[in-house]
């Protein structure tokens, strides 16, 4: 059960570490996963609570059964509303009780070992630099990116992946490449590709850009995925014609 965990983080980066690997859990259980995730989520069964673990993976399964728990319990009883909402506004409203959950454990951890208020403060600051679950699953971070991009003198003349360097790829390749730093731009070019870098996430796991990293864009939403974390290689790439993302294709499944 979620509540044995194997140890006890005891500082701000350990306490840190855990919350991504939480996170990451739950942002592949609502977006790449989401078809495993609603399946598990009968709402014939028990109260049942998604949870995120250390090692970037989630389960659905029953609350801790003795109280009070080791660690603050997720929201109760989410499969019980599944059926009795639109599938988005279901995934939404689980993001949000997710993040909210994020935030206990961390700070959790951060009471029961004697955070000062320094150390709270440092921790709040690593944790809001990241986009929320929420963020992440209902695309808002992507649609801040787009907005930013509009609102920057010039930007009309720039294209969409303008903070990555891709290769030239005929029309009917997908979207795929090595994202690199751009090296040779103005100043004021940086700051502004650093920027826009910023808030380059991927659909998956919500991490940034990182160099040499070999990243794939959904045809259907737009959004850009680690090949790693869609398991889509630079080779299979250059043969597929059109990408669709887990989540677009288990859209389109169900339907």
């Amino acid at each position: 059960m979620e509540g044995a965990i194997p140890y006890s983080p005891r500082t701000v980066e350990e306490v840190f570490k855990d919350f991504k690997g939480r996170r990451a859990g739950m942002i592949k259980a609502l977006t790449t996963d989401v078809d495993k995730f609603y399946q598990q989520c009968d709402p014939e069964k028990e109260n049942l609570c998604l949870y995120g673990l250390p090692n970037e993976t989630w389960e659905v399964n029953l609350p801790a059964e003795e109280v009070p728990p080791e660690l603050p319990e997720p929201a109760l009883g989410i499969n019980f509303a599944r059926d009795g909402m639109h599938e988005k506004d279901w995934i939404t409203l689980v993001a949000v009780h997710s993040d909210a959950w994020l935030f206990a454990v961390a700070f959790y951890f951060g009471a029961r070992f004697g955070f000062d208020k320094n150390d709270r403060r440092r921790l709040f600051q690593m944790i809001n630099d990241l986009p929320t679950i929420y963020e992440v699953v209902t695309g808002i971070v992507k649609k801040q990116q787009r907005e930013k991009s509009a609102s920057t003198p010039n930007s009309s003349s720039k294209s969409k992946s303008s903070s990555k360097t891709q290769p030239k790829q005929p029309e009917s390749q997908p979207k795929a490449s090595k994202m690199q730093q751009p090296k040779d731009d103005e100043e004021s070019g940086e700051e502004e590709d650093e920027e826009q870098e910023a808030l380059t996430l991927c659909g998956a796991c919500g991490e940034n850009y990182a160099n040499d990293e070999f990243w794939i864009c959904c045809d259907i939403c737009e959004r850009w995925f680690h090949g790693k974390c869609v398991k889509i290689t630079p080779a299979r790439a250059e043969h597929i014609k059109q990408y669709k993302c887990p989540a677009c294709s288990n859209k389109r499944a169900r339907v």
